[in-house]
């Protein structure tokens, strides 16, 4: 799984070694934080990227809107919930046929957390 921005020379077999290889690197703190929400699906193949980063996402996304929290202590987790959401993308466009399934199933999904506006 190459994707965009995706250093193509290693092959890539799990979602940890696809995110370990980002390039260009989020910065330390934003990377730091991605780590730590993509580990429990680091062993996973690679494959399974997309559906990973936006698992991470939507479990994150869902807990920051439950909480109602709107300080500048979450920004850095509202700058995690966009980039995994992007790199799910980004990933997913190696299957360019699928792209809009995957699309409408995030929506959905998103859409449908507890803790979304008007919910």
């Amino acid at each position: 799984m190459n994707g965009a921005g995706r250093n193509t020379d290693a092959i890539v077999t799990s979602v940890g070694g696809w995110f370990d290889g980002i390039s260009p690197a989020p910065p330390e703190g934003l990377r730091s934080r991605l780590a730590a929400l993509l580990e429990p699906f680091a062993h996973l193949p690679a494959q399974q990227v997309p559906e990973a980063c936006l698992d991470a996402g939507e479990k994150l996304l869902d807990a920051l809107l439950a909480s109602g929290s709107t300080s500048r202590a979450t920004a850095l987790d509202l700058l995690a919930v966009d980039a995994l959401i992007t790199y799910a993308f980004q990933a997913a466009a190696d299957d360019p046929a699928l792209i809009d399934v995957r699309a409408a199933r995030a929506l959905a999904r998103i859409a449908a957390l507890p803790g979304s506006l008007g919910a």
